[in-house]
């Protein structure tokens, strides 16, 4: 479905100094950076994947969406999605994606969504009929119900990021742009919003591409993950693989009566909050550790990976050593 072949995606920057001399300068001569936002990377996706496009800030994220989009031409490369040129904007390529961002809306603020929602319909050529049918079933699993006929200044941030989903869906696209769809959102409303993506993909086998810097988001819907920092990618492939690799340990959390120092030769203390204390065990370990803590502190015990946002610190400062 997304095929990406040594995409690169240069800038020309404006840069000068502070200052009246300086800007009046610029005038006549400007001096320009290069700046790379997307620096020779490679990697597929097949039609129904739920992937996971993870980065630092300024790591390249956005830029490579807006080409996938088509709203962004290469410097160079092959970008394929769906058998299109992205870039060329074919309106059977266009009917087929949506690029949601979480920051950015297409509701008009002093309408209600569904002046948006008549709106697309027309520019996406949709027929009344399945449009309606869509909207009923967005309905349904977005729990829009009294909210459409609302101005959209009158939603909550919530309640407009669903509305935007059900906007961006009207089309029934078959491959999903998803740019921090849940950025600002309490953590109900992020659980509704990722439950919905995942429905959505079973439903109609469709694809998603899903940046967020909610690690939550990634573990809850992504089994593989790609990951890019300074424009260059730097690991594709499973997620649980890639947190086993980084880092090869669990956290194992209990409460009762331990004392310190056999905490000590049980693993390395995380933490001990009211009353309950968290182990990082290496694996080796990890069934020893388990079975010596339920003889002697009882049933109330928990096993876990180590936290996504860990695993990507440390890889990120592994690549950059």
């Amino acid at each position: 479905m997304i095929d990406v072949v040594g995409l690169k995606k240069h800038f020309r920057v404006h840069r000068r100094d502070p200052g009246l001399r300086a800007a009046l300068r610029s005038l006549v001569h400007r001096k320009y950076d290069a700046v790379k936002a997307v620096d020779d990377i490679t990697f597929r996706i097949e039609r129904g994947e739920r992937v996971g496009f993870l980065g630092p800030n300024g790591a390249g994220k956005t830029t490579t969406m807006k080409v996938l989009a088509g709203l962004l031409h290469p410097t160079s490369g092959e970008v394929k999605v769906a058998g299109h040129v992205p870039f060329r904007r074919e309106a059977s390529f266009l009917n087929q994606i949506t690029l949601v961002m979480g920051q950015k809306q297409q509701l008009i603020w002093d309408l209600p969504p569904s002046e948006t929602y008549a709106l697309n319909r027309a520019v996406f050529g949709v027929a009344p009929a399945q449009a309606k049918q869509t909207l009923d079933e967005l309905t349904e699993l977005l729990g829009l119900t009294g909210l459409t006929d609302k101005p959209t200044r009158q939603l909550s941030l919530g309640e407009r990021m669903k509305c935007e989903l059900a906007a961006a869906l009207l089309h029934r696209p078959t491959t999903l742009f998803l740019d921090e769809p849940t950025i600002g959102l309490d953590v109900a409303m992020q659980v509704t919003i990722r439950d919905f993506i995942r429905d959505y993909n079973q439903r109609h086998d469709a694809t998603v591409l899903l940046t967020s810097h909610y690690m939550d988001d990634v573990v809850a819907l992504c089994p593989r993950v790609i990951v890019i920092d300074g424009g260059r990618l730097i690991h594709d492939g499973d997620l649980r693989a890639l947190v086993k690799t980084m880092i090869p340990d669990k956290l194992v959390s209990f409460t009762g009566e331990v004392a310190a120092d056999e905490v000590e030769r049980l693993g390395e203390l995380v933490k001990r909050e009211g009353g309950r204390t968290t182990l990082r065990v290496p694996e080796a370990q990890l069934r020893a550790v388990i079975g010596h803590l339920l003889d002697r502190a009882g049933a109330d015990l928990a096993v876990e990976d180590p936290p996504l946002e860990d695993v990507m610190r440390k890889l990120f400062k592994d690549k950059r050593a």
